[in-house]
This record gives structure tokens, sequence and C-alpha cells, in this order.
């Protein structure tokens, strides 16, 4: 599998302040890469800027050795982004934001495989739920079940651990530990050891 996301002398300035300048990194397959850092350092930003969701930023990015605006496409089908927020609908019910999501990556899936996602989740029972009247960490667990039913070479992850339990801590370490091991690659934000999941890589801004 090739698998390489580089980013050269990155930098981003805020409010007259350089969150972080100078910035090498390179992430390849089989590779987890924790970024840590105190709140306002650019742990956020950063991950924007190396998923292509922000282009005002200094230096350069590189997907298998070619500048990222010239393979965004190539890109996009090999990358998933999480944010911070689970970025799902209230209103919508789990198995309709699994639903809108493939859609919107242009992916075909049945009903059968996005409940059996969630059962996997610990979401069994509640696939018709509103997600508005679930608890935060079941929210969240909604969220994560993209990492199973969207298929991605590279996650990019922001505290992807806020609000779940340690059952579910546990099983999301050992999901990022197996993708690793089966050639895809990791870039997360986490105050979280990751004591199971192995991290291979480790930058800390501020």
């Amino acid at each position: 599998m090739t698998l390489c996301l580089q980013g050269r002398q990155l930098g981003c300035e805020r409010d007259d302040r350089w969150l972080f300048s100078g910035l090498d990194i390179e992430i390849n397959h089989g590779e987890i890469l924790r970024v840590t850092g105190p709140n306002g350092s650019g742990k956020t930003t950063l991950l924007k800027i190396l998923a292509g969701q922000l282009n005002d930023f200094s230096g350069a990015l590189h997907w298998n050795g070619q500048p990222l605006s010239q393979v965004s496409e190539q890109f996009a089908a090999n990358m998933l982004y999480l944010g911070h927020a689970p970025g799902v609908s209230a209103w919508l019910t789990p198995l309709e934001n699994l639903a809108w999501y493939q859609a919107l990556q242009g992916e075909r899936g049945s009903e059968e495989q996005r409940e059996a996602a969630l059962a996997r989740m610990g979401l069994q029972g509640l696939e018709d739920t509103p997600i508005g009247h679930l608890s935060a960490g079941q929210q969240r667990r909604v969220a994560l079940t993209r990492l199973s039913l969207t298929p991605r070479a590279l996650w990019v992850l922001d505290e992807p651990f806020t609000a779940i339990d340690q059952a579910g801590v546990d099983a999301l370490e050992a999901q990022l530990a197996a993708h690793a091991d089966a050639g895809g690659a990791v870039v997360v934000t986490t105050h979280h050891a990751l004591n199971n999941a192995r991290p291979l890589c480790h930058i800390a801004l501020g």
C-alpha cells in the first residue's frame, strides 16, 4: 500500500500569534501520530490543515510525493476526518445520519450494514432514536461508527475519546491499533495516553 502524507515547514498564525511554525510531519502506512498540547496550542488547526480543511497556512502538503492541491480528489478518497464535535444531526436517527454520510461520500451501503456497524459500537436498540435524545457518549459512538463503515486508509481524528466510557476507550484504542496493523495510518489529537494503541510518533505543540 502506498500511503504518505507529508507536511513541510507548516505554520499557522492567528491574531498576530504563531500557533506553530516550521513544523515537519510525515505520516506513512502502519503509523499512529499522536498530537498533544495545551488548549489553544493549535492541535485542531493542525489537523484541519492535514485533512485539507484549511488553506490559511504556510508551508506545503504532499500526498504520495505530489502537491496535495494537485491530487485533492485522490486524497479525499483515502482520508476520513472526524472533528472535535460529533458532527451528527440531532434531528436524525443514527441510521439516518450514517446513510446521509454514505450518500455524501458517494457510497452505497445497506441498512443491514449500518445496523451491524452500530451494534459493534454498542448502540443496538438505539438505531431509530433521534440523536438529540442520546447521551454525549452515545452521539460520539455514532460518529465513530463511520470508521468501520466508511473505509479510508488515513484517519484524521480530533479528540475522538471525548465523552466515551472506559469500555469505549479500550475498544477505540484497539480499533486504531488494528487499522495501523492492517496498513492504515492515524493522526489523532488526544490527552489520552493511548496505552494500547501504541503510537509510533508523537508531536507536542505549545
